[in-house]
């Protein structure tokens, strides 16, 4: 490393620190435990995740999706009143990404069909918007979407035009100050100017309040039985919301500095800072995509960047805290709608006509529920719906496909010889129409013959081994010659699990030419000149 490298790192750590300070502000307020907690979090996840992470140029902190689900966390303890569980909750989340990255789940995250990111995070954005529409009118805000909605009819009458001024305020700042200078981020400038707006206009708004000085208070685990379900379900959701956020993230880092991230390393680094945040009382955090591309952009390359952002965080804490009391929760609010609003993945919306409609389908499910009802629940039923989806499709164009490659030859006074050529992994999406196939087959008048060309069939699952083996017992029956020809291992290994009274039945060969020469030796009759030219058999 050269000192070209490390001032960059600390230039790009700055500038993302600078960056980070009023979202960790503002999504502390949003959790419901305080800015402080926000700063926390950024601190703790920002600089372990660095250090121990997968991704070398990756920001982390606290997000907006893991800020919606650590406000539920936060209002449905409060309500039971069991706050030492909060903290609980968000240690365990960390601990579970850590145990991901044991797992090596990492490689995985990748699979998340499209339909489903998209519907979730565009759910998310909409969430964020519509918890900050009560902040954004001077008043308290809601937990909960619905909860939201229905209190807007006797909300708005007590709306309070001096925060809504602000909120519209520092919204437009935050779109129009970029076009006139990128040297100070633009949300920084928004916070300072609706801040000493409202101190200097002496506007009568709620803001953030105190934020304690000095070193965090510890929360150590608190554990009960009775409410461990509680703690671990929505653990579960940060953990894997955490995991699918981070490394979104850290794809993006890898395209823009075209480097490889290990994803399992970046689980743990990931796990570690949310666990040990958590214990200090923060809020639970992820690899923050905008936080991480002013990283890379502004020079940094290493992990020293990362680190450097969350002590610029520390000094804040320990030195700015005092001035941080006056910030008006509605600048908060408009900083926070304006994150909602970069959230929403417009693109899939332009081309919802466009796109299967199947994958519309999962989009709009996964949108749904992720907005009224709950996000991990969102997300396992959008991956089984895309999952099914994607089943079938494939099974019904391995079907198609089949039934194009099925020759039907004479080999004269013997009967009827049939060859059916199956290619690609055989999975259960083709059984049911496979069997179905056979069936008809297997009710030919004359069938001499079934002989399956298996060669380009690298693998099959369990379904289609039984449904072989239901196809080799209904020869047997009818005293059939069952011809099964593969050189693939897998398929050869599967099948030699038949029944033993069914697999000495079951002739396997390596080419169409064996095959041929077995028939020949059963019928005792050459093979026929057209069969044995025959491309089926080729």
């Amino acid at each position: 490393m050269n000192a070209k490298q490390i001032q960059g790192d600390i230039f790009g750590g700055l500038t993302a620190g600078i960056v980070a300070l009023p979202l960790a502000l503002a999504f502390g307020a949003a959790s419901g435990l305080g800015a402080a907690a926000g700063l926390y979090g950024a601190i703790a996840v920002g600089f372990f995740a660095a250090i121990f992470g997968g991704t070398a140029t990756q920001v982390s902190g606290p997000t907006g999706p893991m800020t919606v689900v650590s406000a539920t966390v936060v209002a449905g303890f409060l309500e039971i009143n069991k706050p030492e569980l909060i903290f609980t909750t968000f240690t365990l989340a960390g601990i579970f990404l850590m145990l991901l990255s044991f797992l090596r789940v990492g490689g995985y995250i990748r699979y998340i069909p499209y339909p489903v990111v998209s519907g979730f995070m565009t759910g998310i954005g909409a969430i964020i918007i519509l918890l900050q529409i009560k902040p954004l009118l001077g008043l308290v805000g809601s937990s909960k979407v619905l909860e939201g909605l229905t209190s807007l009819p006797t909300a708005i009458p007590q709306a309070n035009l001096q925060a809504i001024f602000l909120s519209i305020l520092t919204i437009a700042l935050i779109y129009i100050v970029p076009r006139f200078q990128k040297i100070v981020p633009a949300t920084l400038v928004a916070l300072l100017v609706g801040t000493l707006i409202s101190v200097f206009m002496k506007f009568d708004l709620p803001t953030i309040g105190n934020i304690p000085t000095g070193l965090p208070k510890i929360y150590l685990p608190s554990f009960s039985l009775e409410y461990a379900s509680a703690v671990i379900i929505p653990a579960i959701t940060l953990a894997a919301l955490g995991a699918i956020d981070s490394l979104l993230t850290s794809v993006v880092a890898d395209k823009m500095t075209r480097t490889k991230h290990n994803s399992n390393r970046e689980l743990f680094g990931q796990g570690l800072g949310n666990a040990l945040g958590g214990i200090i009382g923060g809020i639970p955090g992820s690899g923050a995509t905008m936080r991480t591309v002013v990283n890379i952009n502004s020079g940094g390359t290493t992990r020293i960047s990362g680190a450097t952002h969350s002590l610029v965080l520390l000094m804040v804490l320990l030195v700015l805290a005092p001035f941080a009391k006056v910030i008006p929760m509605a600048v908060l609010a408009g900083i926070l709608i304006t994150v909602g609003i970069g959230i929403i993945d417009y693109r899939s919306f332009k081309d919802i006509t466009h796109i299967p409609k199947a994958d519309a389908a999962v989009l709009i499910t996964v949108l749904s529920m992720t907005v009224f009802v709950d996000l991990l629940q969102a997300v396992v039923v959008g991956v089984v719906m895309a999952s099914l989806l994607v089943t079938k499709r494939m099974g019904d164009l391995t079907t198609k496909s089949t039934l194009e490659k099925v020759k039907s030859i004479n080999w004269g006074e013997k009967g009827t010889v049939i060859t059916k050529r199956l290619e690609g992994p055989l999975t259960f999406a083709f059984s049911d129409s496979f069997e179905t196939m056979m069936a008809d087959l297997l009710e030919m008048d004359n069938l001499a013959a079934i002989t399956l060309d298996m060669r380009n069939v690298p693998h099959i699952d369990q379904s289609i081994f039984y449904s072989i083996e239901a196809i080799a017992i209904r020869l047997m029956e009818k005293e059939l010659p069952f011809c099964i020809v593969t050189t693939n291992p897998q398929p050869i290994a599967l099948i030699k699990e038949c029944h033993p009274k069914v697999i000495d039945k079951i002739i396997l060969k390596e080419s169409i030419a064996q095959v041929i020469e077995h028939l020949e030796g059963v019928f005792g009759a050459a093979c026929p000149d057209d069969l044995r030219k025959s491309s089926a058999l080729a």
